[in-house]
């Protein structure tokens, strides 16, 4: 930014005069710029939790367990080997149910 070394210099107050001012301006157009938001539109958009989701189609790629991967015996989720923390009764059980 170009500064103006010729340019008369403001003291403090006129300074904090023209923030003040500034800041009033900004509200008052602030204000004017607020755009009124029909709740009823915007609410079309979210889905609520047990909508009826029948009629979507989801397409996500399953793949299967892995050599290096075990399925938790509690919690059935399909973990690393590094996550094994023990096996109770010969099954497996990760390092969160542990």
């Amino acid at each position: 930014m170009a500064t103006d070394y010729d340019a008369p210099r403001k003291t403090d107050d006129e300074l904090s005069e023209d923030s003040i001012e500034e800041l009033k301006s900004r509200r008052v157009d602030s204000r004017s710029s607020s755009v009124d938001v029909d709740e009823t539109e915007q609410a079309e958009g979210f889905e609520l939790p047990g909508a009826d989701l029948s009629g979507e189609e989801l397409s996500v790629r399953v793949l299967p367990r892995q050599s290096d991967e075990f399925t938790c015996s509690r919690c059935f989720l399909v973990h690393h080997r590094s996550q094994l923390a023990k096996e109770v009764k010969g099954l497996p059980v990760c390092t969160e149910c542990a």
